[in-house]
């Protein structure tokens, strides 16, 4: 079985590729928490994902993320600091003009991930973990 960190670097190594596909890391009652942005929402299992992460993709062209840092903040949780960019489909608004700094907060239990929260704001991933940067 992978360690944590290890897990949550293989699925981001994946993301950073622009590759989605590949959810044998996923719980299957993964919850995964969008929790601030434009449209905050809860999505719970495989299924809801999976349409979820089409429905947040389907606006963007060339979407991808880069991870900045992971942080172990214990043996369950890594904090993924990270950088979005792509373009809107419609506005063909560019990510780099906006402030792109966000994370997402993995939990994994026995060897697969159980929830993700999902924070654009990155001072706000901070805020409610109660670190600093």
């Amino acid at each position: 079985m992978l360690e944590t960190l290890e897990l949550v670097r293989s699925i981001y190594a994946d993301r950073e590729r622009g590759d989605y596909s590949d959810v044998g890391w996923a719980d299957p009652d993964i919850e995964y928490v969008i929790a601030d942005g434009p449209t905050p929402a809860i999505f719970t299992g495989l299924a809801e994902l999976a349409d979820g992460m089409r429905e947040l993709l389907s606006v963007w062209q060339d979407a991808r993320v880069t991870v900045d840092e992971y942080r172990e903040l214990d043996h369950d949780r890594v904090l993924v600091l990270l950088r979005y960019s792509g373009r809107g489909k419609t506005s063909r608004l560019e990510l780099d003009t906006l402030s792109t700094l966000g994370a997402d907060l993995v939990q994994v239990q026995a060897g697969k991930v159980v929830r993700i929260v999902k924070y654009y704001d990155l001072h706000r991933a901070f805020a409610d973990l109660g670190i600093g940067r």
